[in-house]
This record gives C-alpha cells, structure tokens and sequence, in this order.
C-alpha cells in the first residue's frame, strides 16, 4: 500500500502539506513517514521534517458519507480566552459564509471568526487574524476525521488577554470542533448538484411535480420567453430528472449542469 501511495504522489494523485505526519483519520505509518520525507520523492518534498500527506479523492477512492443531522456546539475556556464553536449541516460555500458572516454581527466584540468548510468537493479553511495554519486548518482536519460532508465548523474567540502559543491555539481550535461533534448525530450524505433548465410554459407545471418527487429543491424561476428553473437535487436524481424532462418536452429542453441563473 506504502509503495502505492508513493507512486501516487509521484504521478500528482495525491497532495503533500506541510504540517506534521498526520493523514486524515489517523497517523502515517512509520515507513510511509519516512517516504515523505525522502528527497527522492519529488521536488521540494525532504527540505521539511514533516509532511502531511492527502490522498486526493479520485474515481475509485470513496467519498465523504456523513453528514450531521442537527447543528451543534461547545464552550471552551482556555486561559482565559473563550472558544465558541458550532457545527452545522451546508449546502454550500455561499451559505456558509452568510452563515459567518451572522454569527460576526451577533459577536461585534469577538477577536476573530474562524472556520471551515467541507462541502460538494469544495472546502475552506479561515484563520481570520489567528497565525497561519493554527485555526482554520485543524478544523477542516476534524472534519475530514469525521468523514463529513456538506457540514460548516466555525470557531468565535473571545481574546482573555494571554496568548496561548502556535500549538496551544491548534489544539483549542481543534477541541472546541471535536468537543461539539461529540454532540452529533451523524447522517447518511447525499451530495447535491445545482442545476438550470429551460423549456416551454406547457411543462412548468409537470416540471415542478417531478422535482418535487425527486426530492429536490426549487430555488429560482425565471419567466421569459420560456420558464427558466435553478433546482438543487440529490445528485443521485439528477440524471432522471433530465431523463424525464426530455421526454416531456420531446427533446425541447436547454439543460446546464452546476449553473447559475443568468437572471
């Protein structure tokens, strides 16, 4: 497997951070540790002591499964400062940073909002003023642990006037994450896909019914020479759906995958 991984990374199908020798959901094994750190890997790789090493997911590699049913959250005090943390289901990186971007105004007198992100394939790690890599990183990491998808951390500080150190701030960040996922009930995820599509008057209303059926969401609608209709599915449905509009509209449909509204 070792060696494996090792041609992988060789080939760019995997990612190697700087950090500690720590992959995602446990520790490198001793002699895959050592490959990382083999200037023969590549390029750049050897000059640090210590790598993190991703696999990048792949065709063939299995993706995030989970999500968490409800939001949750901790309280820590660390010399004191105080680490407010919540964890909660996504859609998407827009919603989150709405998300961020409430939780800033109800916390006008915080020292800094950090948080992280996995969602769709997508993800974001946010320092907001801490020092690089000892806030938003760690707690992408606890997500990727918890083999989650679809779900948003964020992290308020309230400064107590101590300063708690590179490593002691990697570990706050990534306690008051943890600490409030103890909390979670954890949930099968479905990825969701964003998509347009546009067709004559005569279908709206069946187009509606099936994308109701199908689980999925109505998000906009546009009402021009013919009806235009942004739609979030599972993405387990998305190929039905165009399947059957299709045979609706007898071929009649403009159809744009992970598009948004041109209204």
């Amino acid at each position: 497997m070792e060696r494996d991984l090792a041609k992988s990374a060789r080939r760019g199908r995997a990612q190697v951070y700087p950090g500690s020798t720590t992959v995602s959901g446990g520790q490198v094994p001793g002699p895959l540790a050592a490959c990382c750190q083999n200037p023969s890997f590549g390029p750049g790789l050897g000059k640090t002591l210590d790598w993190i090493l991703y696999a990048k997911l792949t065709p063939g590699y299995a993706e995030p499964m989970y999500s968490i049913a409800h939001p949750v959250t901790s309280i820590l005090e660390i010399r004191k400062s105080r680490f407010l943390a919540w964890v909660e289901p996504i859609a998407d990186r827009g919603a989150a940073q709405s998300r961020v971007n409430e939780l800033r105004m109800l916390h006008p007198g915080c020292a800094h909002v950090c948080w992280a992100l996995l969602a769709g394939g997508h993800s974001a790690a946010v320092d907001d003023g801490e020092p690089s890599g000892t806030a938003g990183r760690p707690m992408l990491e606890v997500l990727r642990h918890h083999e989650l998808d679809g779900v948003l951390a964020i992290v308020v500080r309230y400064f107590g006037g101590v300063k708690l150190g590179a490593g002691g701030l990697v570990r706050a960040y990534t306690d008051a994450v943890a600490q409030a996922l103890l909390q979670a009930e954890k949930i099968e995820h479905i990825p969701s896909q964003t998509l347009c599509c546009e067709f004559a008057y005569a279908h709206e209303g069946i187009a509606r019914n099936l994308i109701t059926e199908l689980g999925g969401e109505l998000l906009a609608v546009s009402h021009g020479q013919a009806v235009r209709l942004q739609v979030r599915l599972p993405a387990t449905a998305v190929s039905a759906l165009q399947r059957q509009l299709l045979s609706v509209t007898r071929g009649e449909l403009k159809w744009e995958a992970g598009a948004a509204p041109a209204w």
